[in-house]
């Protein structure tokens, strides 16, 4: 499909499936994509570029600081707008992608607010981002319904749902579908664009508003873009400037030092910020990737115990508060352990003891991946945060310096935990690239954001040649055994007819080229979404 929008815009929809998405794809929602387009997109290029050239500081040996000149920023005074009606209570919240199943679900889970993603737990094929959109259309106008014929089943949804929120992929992602000036489209906006193009107004009519949750933000001048997106949108819709709102995913390094300041650069429009624990791992890993000695154990060994991660999370806390926004905490990513009640209860006595742990320390919410953790999650927060939030817990106790942002967490690296970020890489892979961004894998649900942790851990003790607790070297040598062993694992365990010959050798060259390559790259979606 071709469609000029006016003589000097032009945009092109490059899918073979390109004509069963007229509602989304009106010529209206395209011309405001490509406004969206030509007025964001060169800044989203130069924010990337941003981000390589910091990189380069930490290669050299440069951590992050709180930066010198907005240090009148963090000092001063200031708060943000008030918080809608139906966001102020948000102490359990559910996330997943963005499949009709999953939204219906979800919305019925009687978690407070659903965050449906089209970010790390959605492939993004393009029949998942535009199915996702009518998905959502369907959701916020209460007509989404669904027949499951092979269990002979229906989901619709039930009386009082879930707040929704959205969560639009990140600024390096794109939409190579859609082609505005032969330029690829940017994911980000694209996610956001047709969403608020189509649900703006059926949320206001409901006295709500197109909520949602920005992934992956490294600098304060991200979320000035952002907020510069959320404005320039809300003027062309004639919808009075605030009324979207967002909240902020801490989840790297480089935003933790900036904590203040994406608040303030975003501060008509945000309403919380959250410990996004997995990307955050990621980051950690990946901008010290070059610094030897902050090589990270095995991924089960880094909690949010670990000192580093203990930090980052009261700070969040202590500067939502001061500047009168949520805090919301991390995911429990465990799922139920149906064959073994023993483990299973073991499994929810962990989720339960983090959300304790969570509330405790001031958080005013906090993310589960499956319906059947809501009660658990919901019954702690119930238990000790007997208001609608935390925003009077201050924590003005806590005084997090750029040093405890960055103490190395202690462990140990053994073969066991390569083994496993082997084998959960390389079925995530597998999935995702048949169109599956959520997989449960040996009882806990992976995301990108996990399997990016997994990746990046075995090519960074590859490249280190690090010491494995039983004193052998980890080297080319043991890496192409132990990779050897796993794919024989994963075949026998899961029997060679589950998969697709081709997908699992692709996912497998994928995963090897990312492991052996001499430099680092930075996401592994990249490589894989051109198979999609």
């Amino acid at each position: 499909m071709e469609n000029t929008i006016e003589k000097h815009h032009q945009i092109r929809v490059i899918s073979e499936a390109n004509g069963e998405y007229p509602t989304i794809l009106s010529s209206s929602a395209l011309r405001f994509i490509t406004l969206l387009h030509e007025k964001f997109n060169a800044k989203r290029l130069q924010l990337l570029l941003n981000r390589e050239n910091e990189q380069e500081l930490f290669v050299k040996g440069d951590f992050p600081q709180f930066p010198a000149e907005t240090k009148h920023i963090r000092e001063s005074n200031w708060k943000v707008k008030d918080i809608p009606w139906d966001l102020l209570d948000r102490r359990v919240e559910i996330t997943g992608p963005v499949d009709r199943k999953m939204i219906i679900n979800a919305l019925n889970s009687r978690a407070k607010t659903f965050m449906a993603d089209f970010e790390d737990s959605n492939s993004p094929t393009w029949e998942n981002v535009m199915n996702g959109q009518q998905n959502l259309l369907d959701a916020n106008m209460r007509t989404i319904s669904l027949v499951d014929k092979v269990k002979n089943k229906s989901y619709r949804l039930h009386e009082n749902p879930s707040v929704l929120l959205v969560r639009p992929r990140g600024l390096h992602l794109e939409e190579r579908h859609i082609l505005i000036n032969e330029e690829n489209a940017s994911g980000s906006l694209i996610d956001f664009g047709l969403y608020v193009f189509h649900n703006a107004q059926i949320l206001m009519d409901r006295n709500t508003a197109p909520y949602f949750y920005l992934p992956k933000l490294e600098h304060y001048t991200e979320a000035r873009w952002w907020n510069e997106v959320f404005t320039f949108a809300e003027n062309y819709l004639n919808i009075p400037t605030g009324t979207f709102k967002a909240t902020v995913l801490i989840e790297t390094i480089t935003a933790s030092f900036q904590l203040d300041e994406i608040i303030y650069e975003l501060k008509e429009h945000i309403v919380g910020l959250n410990c996004g624990r997995w990307d955050y791992i990621f980051s950690y890993i990946k901008k010290f990737r070059n610094h030897t000695i902050f090589s990270v154990p095995n991924r089960d060994q880094v909690t949010m115990r670990s000192p580093f991660m203990d930090a980052y999370s009261k700070l969040v806390i202590q500067r939502c508060h001061k500047r009168g926004i949520l805090a919301i905490g991390g995911m429990a990513a465990q799922i139920p352990i149906k064959d073994n009640l023993q483990a299973n209860k073991s499994a929810f006595e962990s989720v339960r003891k983090d959300k304790e742990r969570e509330v405790k320390n001031g958080h005013d919410g906090t993310w589960v991946a499956h319906p059947a953790l809501v009660e658990i999650a919901m019954s702690e927060f119930n238990k000790h945060m007997r208001s609608q939030n935390q925003l009077h817990v201050l924590r003005e106790d806590v005084n997090i310096t750029a040093k405890d942002l960055i103490e190395v967490p202690q462990g140990t690296v053994t073969e066991d935990g390569i083994r496993k970020n082997i084998n959960v890489s390389i079925l995530y892979l597998e999935a995702w690239l048949r169109g599956h961004g959520a997989v449960a894998l040996y009882n806990l649900m992976e995301d990108a954001a996990t399997a990016e942790i997994s990746r990046t851990q075995v090519w960074q003790w590859l490249k280190n040649n690090t010491i494995l607790q039983d004193g052998r070297t980890f080297n080319a040598s043991l890496y192409k055994d132990l990779l050897n062993d796993e794919i024989e694992k994963i075949l026998k365990e899961h029997g060679e007819h589950t998969f697709d010959p081709q997908t699992l050798n692709l996912a497998i060259e994928l995963f090897d080229n990312l492991v052996v390559s001499e430099e680092f790259h930075e996401f592994l979606t990249l490589s894989a979404y051109q198979h999609i």
